[in-house]
């Protein structure tokens, strides 16, 4: 594969119907090189549950905020081009994205681990990662670690 990009997306329901993303993050990358990140949030006013407001806390000066999922969806699009995703194959994230044309692949065929609710903690044990609160990141590591055995 040669340009793609990985992501993670954080719903705050399990289709796009009832709830919004309240962040996506994703790596622009030609083979394994990274190319460019993207990281957008829902500002916090828009955020109905305390718990997922605490859940993102973390680094708020590195995210560009929105007001709407439609405007994190529409920048996403343009800054996605028409580049293949891997993402985690969960229904949200494929209801989420259903919109876009890009290419969808099921990241855990890359890193050897079936899909899974506990796919993350599996990723982190298998490849000795750091916990991260970037699941991208992570992501990224362990294609780096697959790509090297």
């Amino acid at each position: 594969m040669k340009k793609y990009i990985i992501l993670e997306l954080i719903p705050t329901a399990s289709t796009k119907e009832k709830g919004d993303i309240i962040q996506l993050s994703a790596l622009k990358l030609e083979d394994l090189n990274l190319l460019d990140r993207f990281d957008y949030r829902l500002v916090d006013e828009k955020i109905p549950l305390t718990e997922l407001k605490e859940m993102i806390s973390y680094d708020k000066e590195n995210f560009i905020y929105k007001n709407e999922t439609e405007e994190i969806l529409e920048e996403f699009k343009k800054w996605s081009e028409d580049l293949p995703l891997l993402i985690l194959n969960n229904s949200y994230t494929l209801d989420y994205l259903k919109e876009l044309n890009n290419k969808k692949e099921d990241i855990s065929d890359y890193v050897k681990i079936p899909f899974s609710d506990d796919i993350i903690d599996k990723i982190i044990e298998k490849y000795n990662l750091q916990p991260s609160n970037y699941i991208v990141d992570l992501l990224y590591e362990a294609l780096i670690y697959e790509s090297n055995n």
